[in-house]
């Protein structure tokens, strides 16, 4: 298996993730979206393909299959 590009270190391997977007303003959540990921570090890379169909699903040719709520806490005071 390949070695990741970020920490050189760990092998990586290709899984379905669940990936959080912001797009203008608004956060949308895709799910299975196929990726590698380090299996030391955790970083997750997606192929120019899976990028751009990510992109046109989300600015509208894609339909949402559900909606979430959730709770946005400020880290800096």
């Amino acid at each position: 298996m390949p070695k990741c590009d970020v920490c050189r270190g760990g092998e990586t391997r290709e899984e379905l993730v669940d990936e959080m977007f912001c797009i203008d303003g608004q956060y949308v959540m895709v799910d299975g979206v196929p990726a590698v990921v380090c299996g030391q570090c955790g970083e997750q890379t997606f192929s120019r393909e899976t990028a751009e169909k990510v992109r046109l699903m989300v600015h509208g040719e894609g339909k949402a299959v559900r909606s979430l709520s959730v709770q946005v806490f400020r880290f800096a005071s």
